[in-house]
């Protein structure tokens, strides 16, 4: 299956492929030309224009309590404020303190019914020519924070986290490099999503610090592991999605019903101690090399937001079996990039530069499998993509790939060189579609490395 050329939107009208049943008020807020009066939002690069509206939880200096809220240009919108003046619509079951709560699983669990009726208010609220809140300054002065004065949250409470491995660039990389390269596929992985259930209870919000861990470490020249702080220490560029509809244990989503289950997406990197990794992989996978940290954005972008954006998945061969079938395009034109800036330096590096496009298997399939055998998953859940690598050494999404574990160092802007992140190095993860004269931005997805533990 080939992908297309990118089609930009005409006339308010979304390529809806898997969502037909997209009323024309929802499609009204993917118009390229509808504009917003908050200040920011018309930019050309601006992450969070109209088109956009992510949630995400939020606090500040003078209401601590974290509560919902959407960013809109260089705002974030208090959605509590707004239900609470009436001017966001909620069914009628839904909890009166629904926005005031620390996690966005309430709202979700709403329903997607629910997510778009307040993602159509909210997009009319915020339209240039709308003066219902635009020209009312004392509920502006409620409802309206700058983003520069919010404390961002972990968005969702997240019940469990499943990682996947399913990107067939990355795979091949990882193969070659520690197989045989002429082999570097297992045999089951073009058969199926391959994943690995991680910890739930180490994921944090983008700009938390990450502590490099301890573990066992093989030397190849002793015969027995030491104890001490990773010396691998490596990122993962990923996407993360968030159920947004669950399952009931026995009962599997179907491939094709499976987009109807995802809230949205956020960027995620996967930290990963290589040298741990290495040494405790077999015979079950990943265990404490994944453990210590697993940092995601705090804004979710919906599929809604990202309909625009669709594209054709890249050809898979053998045609998958049946369950893992799907009609139409499944993959998302997102632009994805990794900044490494060491402690003190005056400017980053970029060190890769990626598409989501190139995944081969789709968030669909991904859910799919996860259900097929009957497991349950939750409103919250998320998934991870696995590292997101493209054809060329620059958009490899991992160290390990873009140094070829530590053999070719990356040089740094300023000076100094990396083969694996060092204390005190800042990795910084952004991600975007580019849409006819705005972007749908994720914002940024942030960590710093402290030392290990004494």
């Amino acid at each position: 299956m080939l992908a297309r050329p990118h089609e930009t939107l005409q006339s308010g009208e979304a390529m809806s492929s898997t969502s037909p049943t997209m009323t024309s008020e929802l499609k009204a807020t993917l118009d390229p030309r509808r504009k917003s009066w908050v200040a920011g939002a018309n930019e050309a690069q601006c992450d969070f224009p109209i088109q956009n509206l992510p949630f995400g939880v939020f606090s500040t200096a003078h209401d601590a309590q974290p509560r919902a809220g959407v960013a809109i240009g260089d705002q974030v919108i208090d959605l509590a404020a707004l239900q609470e003046a009436g001017l966001l619509r909620l069914p009628e079951r839904a909890p009166r303190d629904v926005f005031r709560q620390g996690a966005l699983n309430g709202f979700i669990a709403l329903g997607q019914e629910t997510w778009r009726s307040v993602r159509v208010q909210l997009s009319a609220l915020l339209e240039s020519a709308n003066a219902t809140l635009r020209d009312n300054a004392a509920l502006r002065e409620r409802a309206l924070v700058l983003l520069a004065d919010a404390t961002l949250h972990l968005p969702v409470e997240i019940p469990g986290y499943t990682d996947f491995y399913s990107s067939k660039e990355h795979a091949t990389n990882v193969g070659s490099m520690f197989r045989d390269p002429k082999n570097a596929l297992l045999p089951n992985w073009s058969e199926m999503p391959i994943g690995y259930n991680g910890r739930a209870s180490s994921v944090v919000v983008s700009g938390t610090p990450v502590r490099r861990p301890n573990g066992q470490l093989k030397l190849p020249d002793q015969e027995r592991p030491v104890f001490g702080a990773c010396r691998k220490l490596d990122i993962e560029l990923e996407t993360g999605f968030v159920i947004g509809k669950g399952n009931a244990l026995g009962e599997p989503v179907a491939c094709e019903d499976a987009e109807a289950h995802i809230f949205g997406m956020v960027l995620l990197n996967d930290w990963s101690a290589r040298d741990i990794q290495q040494w405790e992989y077999v015979p079950l996978g990943p265990f404490n090399a994944k453990t210590f940290a697993t940092t995601i954005s705090p804004w979710i972008v919906t599929l809604d937001a990202l309909e625009p954006f669709r594209v054709a998945q890249p050809a898979q061969e053998p045609q998958p079996l049946d369950y893992l079938r799907h009609a139409g395009e499944h993959a998302f034109d997102i632009s994805l990039e990794v900044l490494l800036r060491p402690e003190g330096a005056s400017e980053a590096t970029t060190i890769s530069r990626t598409n989501f496009r190139h995944m081969y298997w789709t968030m669909a399939q991904q859910l799919a499998h996860h259900t097929v055998a009957g497991c349950n998953t939750r409103v919250g859940d998320l998934m991870g993509s696995g590292t997101i690598s493209g054809p060329t050494p620059d958009s490899f999404g991992s160290l390990l790939e873009i140094t070829w574990n530590a053999k070719n160092p990356l040089e740094l802007k300023g000076g100094g060189t990396r083969g694996f992140i060092e204390d005190g190095d800042e990795l910084t993860l952004a991600g975007w579609c580019q849409g006819d004269g705005y972007r749908v931005g994720f914002g940024t997805c942030a960590g710093k490395i402290v030392p290990a533990a004494k």
